[in-house]
């Protein structure tokens, strides 16, 4: 079962968010800033 994806759907859905988390305000800011963005998105 090595390389697979068992929920491709939402690993891929989340893994866009959180590109899209830190795209927008950029780099530099403290870990928590990025946890309240995941959380509310």
């Amino acid at each position: 079962m090595e390389g697979k994806i068992l929920y491709r759907e939402e690993s891929y859905k989340l893994i866009g968010i959180c590109m899209e988390i830190h795209r927008i305000p950029g780099k530099g800011y403290l870990e928590s800033v990025y946890k309240n963005a995941l959380e509310y998105e």
